[in-house]
């Protein structure tokens, strides 16, 4: 009979060689396509193959062609085009079918409701078992495909069939709290200086941690020595111990111990007790920050696009009717929304919505809140640990609004804030609040006054201009805050220089302002700014000051940065002016600076890293010089770069001279990244004057299955646990590798996202395979969550497998004890990976009595230096 297929092994072959495994079989040149036509219904004849029917497994999945063999797979999940997961799915065989794999993907409806599936919508899944796999006929215009090439599942579902979630949301389930550990973070840094002078100084900054389930204790503390002119410094300073943990179901968090109070309605300060606060991190991105609502009318089901700056930001479909659209991705700055309405008989409608944020704008039914209790806490010596409460709360309502207000008590200080933001659309986004506060002060004095701020925000785009945030705070004479009430003493130095009145009448005539406080010059008004201009494409210009006023004197605190920056072909410049005037200072400091880099390796080198795992390594040159008000000039000439494979040793040398008598002065630094830990060195030199400097940071990881040395730790990290497989590089993780155990800690993981962990295969040894080289976690904040992969470490082998003296049938299943499996090709040959030296396989090629036998084997030692390992054996 002849076949309707045209190639009779296509199909085997993509079985064979498909990525359901890393482990591959290595058919013989023997086994070639064989051109047929087609007349009748698919049938695969196992005589094709071989005279003797027994002499073939059974290969009815593969009749159809393309069709795939039935069982768990390792995909990439998409619904609608968005990536949702990369899990192991269980496919069953299926007639039909979008694609010619002859499979069916086999979900719960738990999971389907995990992907954002409104599965209570369909009353025919309601009736099925919670094992049950979903049919997907159940879901109207439902559909599913199955990339076997690619190993990437594509499910496409209606909008209307989806739970209305924002984009980009993560259900709380799948937050990983990670696993109990203990964790130490340590960073020491010394300096050996002589010359004129001669000093030692150490210093220890320690960060230790313990973590069990959604709990986190941290506690933070400090070592400093000091030894030179015949005085010597030893000092332990504990900074602050804090417990939290996450409180899901409030998207908050919850902080017991040492910490600060937010910062949004009140000045932020320490305290000694406990806080709740709302955590935006765990909103998805298309929630976090203020964005406004946009709204609109669609005569039909129609395509809405939106733009900002030329670009589009969103696109999606809705019904006809009335459409309202609250998840768009919060921008970086202000910029009109043009949104266009497609019909579906092609007609557009195009609208404009002005938009501008200042930082307190919060989204439409976003509530941001802070509750805390405790003690003031404070460094100073000078001040007292008062009992305090705090509460703040900021609420989006409709039409771009915002409210916001919050309280702060203790026994000698009460204080009351209210204020509103808005979104004014071409006028840009304003906000005010004011705080009223009844004050006691250290001489028992009582005062009452206010504090009025404003903020506001806005972007022409049309001229490349950015009023980033233009502010003005005024306070009355009677006003202070919370932290000036905890002073002891109405005036006197925050350090440890002594300050004498002269005048022996309480008061200062001439303040000296640094490490000085005195609470009858108060703080009167305050105004800030910060705009940006873009130049075209090679740059932009940019201001930032501020100036402080105080009741009681003329004299002001004033801060001015001009600047232009910008790059061009990889050269980096710059050219700032910085204005700097305290009081109780006779003159400003004004400095002038220009900066130019280079991308001389660029220039030198046209070779890229062809490993797409690597970047090249990179070279630059700088100058700059700097001139002060008085003509006092400095120039600087350096080179600086990154070196090793993987940019993980980086190195600075610089030059100086200067005129008015500047010393000549150099220095030159190199730091590495390790997998067990940074380490740094340097020196420093000028006239009668030269360093050595040193460093070493890192991370100690206890857990199960034992201690890992790291990079230094981040808050929340990822702990990667491939047993086995040792040396392998990370991606996108500068100088991390496993240890000789296959773990390795990866600092500074996004909390309340996905984040891709992926082993670099190219730097696995001969002796490891892989299942998958990627997964991915999602992390709460401070958790330690464990990245795992299964790793096979053993020799590669290709054994021919005798039954009864013949071949086993072409098609056979090999199976380890591991649960790692493979095909048998022609001869009965089976590539496997992962071998241990000795061992046994079992091999199976149909159900029924005679159709499977065991394989008992031995290699030798020498084995595991050779690449691929031949050898024939007896099937029993």
């Amino acid at each position: 009979m002849t076949l309707k297929i045209k190639y009779i092994t296509l199909a085997v072959m993509q079985v064979l060689f498909a990525r359901r495994r890393v482990y591959r079989i290595i058919l013989p040149a023997t086994l070639s396509a064989i051109p047929l036509s087609a007349l009748a219904d698919n049938y695969f004849n196992p005589a094709f193959l071989s005279d003797d029917p027994n002499a073939v497994a059974d290969l009815s999945h593969f009749e159809k062609g393309d069709s795939q063999a039935p069982g768990k797979y390792h995909v990439d999940i998409y619904l609608n085009k968005q990536l949702v997961s990369t899990e192991d799915v269980n496919f069953k065989a299926t007639k039909g079918g979008q694609d010619d794999t002859g499979l069916a993907p086999c979900f719960t409806t738990g999971r389907l409701e995990q992907m954002g599936v409104n599965t209570k919508a369909f009353p025919d899944l309601a009736k099925l078992a919670p094992e049950q796999c979903v049919p997907f006929a159940a879901i109207p215009e439902a559909t599913t495909e199955f990339d076997f090439e690619h190993q990437q599942l594509n499910i496409s579902v209606p909008q209307a069939a989806l739970k209305q979630s924002a984009r980009g949301y993560i259900p709380p389930e799948e937050w990983d709290q990670g696993i109990n550990a203990l964790l130490l973070n340590y960073d020491f840094t010394g300096g050996n200086s002589g010359g004129d002078s001669k000093e030692d100084s150490y210093y220890l900054n320690l960060q230790s941690g313990l973590n069990l389930g959604a709990w986190r204790l941290r506690d933070y503390s400090t070592w400093n020595y000091t030894s030179g002119e015949g005085d010597t410094q030893n000092k332990w300073e504990h900074i602050s111990t804090y417990v939290e943990r996450t409180i899901a179901p409030l998207k908050a968090e919850l902080t017991l111990g040492e910490s600060y109070t937010p910062s949004d309605v009140f000045d932020s300060l320490g305290f000694r007790g406990v806080q709740i606060a709302s955590d935006d991190n765990m909103l998805p991105d298309s929630l976090k920050g203020f964005a406004p609502t946009v709204r609109g009318i669609a005569k039909s089901n129609a395509r809405v696009t939106i733009k900002q700056n030329g670009y589009v930001i969103y696109q999606t479909y809705v019904s006809p009717g009335a459409f309202a659209i609250n998840d768009l991705y919060p921008t970086s700055s202000s910029g009109d929304l043009q949104v266009t309405v497609k019909e579906s008989d092609g007609s557009e409608n195009t609208f404009t919505v002005p938009y501008s944020a200042v930082p307190l704008l919060q989204r439409e039914g976003r509530l941001k809140y802070a509750l805390t209790a405790g003690k003031y806490r404070s460094t100073n010596d000078d001040q007292d640990e008062v009992n305090f409460a705090q509460r703040t709360a900021i609420y989006g309502l409709p039409h771009g609004f915002t409210l916001y207000g919050g309280s702060q008590v203790s026994n000698d200080y009460h204080a009351f804030a209210l204020g509103a933001g808005l979104n004014m659309g071409d006028f840009g986004a304003i906000s005010a609040d004011i705080t009223q506060a009844n004050s006691t002060l250290a001489d028992g004095s009582q005062h009452d006054g206010q504090s009025v701020r404003f903020l506001y925000a806005k972007a022409l785009n049309d001229l490349g201009t950015n009023f980033q945030l233009l502010g003005y705070r005024y306070s009355t004479e009677g006003f202070y805050t919370l932290d000036e009430t905890t002073y002891k003493n109405m005036s006197g130095y925050t350090g440890d220089n002594e300050w004498k009145d002269e005048d022996h009448d309480g008061k200062q005539d001439k303040p000296v302002w640094t490490d000085y406080y005195d609470l009858y010059y108060t703080k009167k008004g305050k105004a800030q700014l910060n705009i940006s201009q873009q130049v075209g494409k090679i740059g932009s210009i940019f201001v930032t000051g501020s100036e402080q006023t105080y009741w009681h004197t003329d004299e002001k605190d004033r801060m001015l940065q001009v600047g232009y920056n910008g790059s061009w072909n990889g050269i980096s410049y710059s050219l700032t002016w910085n204005y700097d005037k305290s009081p109780g200072e006779e003159e400003a400091d004004q400095i002038y600076a220009f900066n130019i880099s280079l991308p001389i390796g660029q220039w030198l080198s046209s070779n890229h890293s062809a490993d797409i795992y690597r970047s090249a390594n990179t070279t630059n040159m700088s100058f700059g010089t700097t001139t002060d008000q008085h003509g006092k000039t400095t120039g600087t000439t350096g080179i600086n770069g990154t070196l090793l494979a993987d940019n993980n040793l980086s190195y600075n040398v610089q030059e100086s001279d200067g005129n008015h008598g500047t010393s000549n002065s150099g220095n030159a630094n190199m730091s590495y990244q390790g997998t067990y830990g940074n380490l740094q060195a340097g020196y420093n030199y000028s006239d009668g004057y030269h360093q050595v400097n040193y460093g070493v940071s890192g991370g100690v990881v206890v857990h199960r299955n034992g201690v890992t040395l790291s990079q230094p730790l981040g808050d929340t990290n990822i702990l990667v646990k491939a047993p086995g497989a040792a040396g392998v590089e990370l991606e996108n993780a500068t100088g991390v590798k496993t240890d000789w155990r296959g773990y390795a800690v990866i600092p500074y993981a996004t909390t309340y996202r996905q984040n891709r962990v992926a082993l670099n295969t190219n730097s696995m040894g001969q002796n490891v395979d892989i299942d998958d080289a990627v997964t991915n976690v999602v992390p709460t904040q401070g958790a330690l969550v464990r990245a795992e992969f299964n790793a096979h470490v053993g020799v590669r082998a290709l054994m021919t497998l005798m039954h009864n003296g013949k071949p086993v049938p072409f098609g056979a299943t090999v199976s380890q004890k591991a649960g790692n499996s493979t095909i048998v090709g022609d001869d009965g040959q089976a590539y496997l990976a992962g071998l241990p030296l000795g061992g046994m396989l079992e091999v199976q090629w149909g159900e029924g009595t005679g159709q499977h036998c065991v394989v008992k084997y031995q290699l030798p030692e020498s084995a595991k230096q050779q690449p691929v390992n031949k050898l024939s054996e007896r099937c029993q």
